[in-house]
């Protein structure tokens, strides 16, 4: 008989799928801090902007971090989210 503790197969620390999970899920942690980082460039390129007369590289960078936002936070996102629903409805092992 399977000793259901001692089970490899519900061996949460061994299982591909939960460790495939946890790889994606770091992968969309690090796509969203890429793309609020963007954000965060694109607001600080925006007041210097405005403070130094629209001064071109301002803008430049203001535009380069809303379009590093806009590639990089939606899939993050997304992706993010199904992670965390993926976990909610796994179901755990017994013990």
């Amino acid at each position: 008989m399977n000793d259901p503790v001692n089970d490899p197969v519900n061996d949460p620390v061994n299982d591909p799928v939960r460790q495939r999970r946890a790889q994606i899920g770091r992968l969309a942690e690090a796509g969203k801090r890429v793309g609020y980082a963007g954000i965060a460039a694109a607001c600080a390129g925006l007041i210097v902007a405005l403070a130094t007369s629209l001064a071109q590289w301002a803008i430049d960078l203001t535009i380069a971090g809303l379009i590093v936002a806009i590639v990089a936070l939606p899939p993050a996102i997304i992706v993010s989210y199904g992670v965390a629903k993926a976990e909610r409805e796994d179901p755990q092992p017994p013990g």
